[in-house]
């Protein structure tokens, strides 16, 4: 059970034998727990210096009750054992810092390049904690940000249907006829093309499917804010995808903003704001163009082995077992 990431009371139906039990039994008797160096603090923090490598990744997670814990994790540990670096309850700045610096100073000077979001009290513990480190702000955040801009436009115009529909409801209502939306020629309401063209807007054109690209020339044909809006989107991620250099991409990102400038569209320049906020991280991509993939995918294993145990009812012992796996 050390090496799998299987709860006993799975095990105990597998073998029909009482899983609860066979758990306890687990917990007190068959493992380490009880022997375990940092079962005192671990559910507040764990820090294995044994882990650190040049490449390191920072995210937060939730383990139950919507309880924060930020994991520093090494990428050449490939989500295996050997992966987890610290293990630190919340997200707060000083306490982060506090607990990383129990690391030797040798070993933390040791650290070349950090993959972060833009997290200002992560990156103010990574810029303490690590200081010959590169903090690389992940891309995949920043395309996020874009992405969520475009679906507000969207969503704002859906809401605007949906009042002019209500009103035109009530019109007829009063005049004693029937209501009939306009239909468009793929059969969508205008309120259904708002809704259905959801998906499609986090996509490249060429993937789009024959029944999307007609959604898409109808919605930009009768909504325009929203086509330049998905092509400022799209223009921020060609910035990661085209761009081999810190200096290309400067040069690029001066140009988008611009086109955000002319836009208008308000969503669009709060993220253009946000972005030369946090420039320099996000042109630390070009160096070796790393992402936090790592730091997301072991997030993911953590969620994976948390259900498998059927929730987290006792923290300290779901954070040992997942030690053993991960660290």
């Amino acid at each position: 059970m050390d090496n799998y990431p299987i709860s006993p009371v799975q095990l105990g139906h597998f073998f029909q034998v009482d899983g609860k039990q066979l758990q306890q039994q687990y917990k007190n008797h068959l493992s380490d727990y009880h022997q375990w160096e940092q079962k005192d603090h671990a559910e507040h923090w764990m820090v294995f210096e044994q882990n650190i490598g040049p490449y390191l990744s920072i995210d937060e997670t939730a383990f139950s009750s919507g309880e924060l814990y930020t994991i520093v994790t090494n990428k050449a540990a490939k989500g295996r054992r050997g992966s987890i670096v610290a293990m630190i309850k919340g997200t707060q700045a000083d306490y982060l810092i506090n607990i990383l610096n129990k690391i030797p100073k040798r070993l933390r000077r040791t650290v070349l390049e950090v993959t972060i979001d833009m997290s200002a009290s992560l990156n103010l513990a990574i810029k303490r904690c690590f200081p010959n480190a590169d903090r690389v702000i992940d891309r995949f955040h920043v395309q996020q940000l874009a992405f969520d801009a475009v679906q507000e436009t969207r969503i704002k115009y859906r809401w605007e249907a949906l009042e002019e529909e209500n009103k035109a409801y009530e019109q007829a209502r009063k005049q004693k006829i029937a209501y009939q939306p306009e239909v468009l020629h793929n059969g969508d309401t205008v309120k259904q093309l708002l809704a259905r063209s959801r998906y499609l807007l986090f996509k490249q054109p060429r993937l789009w499917t024959r029944e999307q690209q007609q959604r898409a020339e109808l919605l930009f044909t009768r909504y325009p804010v929203i086509q330049k809006a998905y092509q400022l989107s799209l223009g921020l991620g060609d910035v990661f995808r085209i761009c081999t250099s810190k200096e290309q991409a400067f040069k690029r990102l001066a140009l988008w903003y611009n086109d955000v400038d002319t836009s208008g569209i308000e969503s669009f320049k709060t993220l253009s704001r946000t972005v030369q906020n946090h420039y320099l991280g996000i042109l630390n991509f070009f160096n070796n163009r790393a992402t936090n993939a790592a730091a997301e995918s072991f997030n993911a294993k953590v969620k994976s082995f948390r259900n498998a145990m059927r929730g987290v009812r006792d923290v300290n012992f779901f954070l040992f077992r997942l030690v053993k796996l991960y660290a």
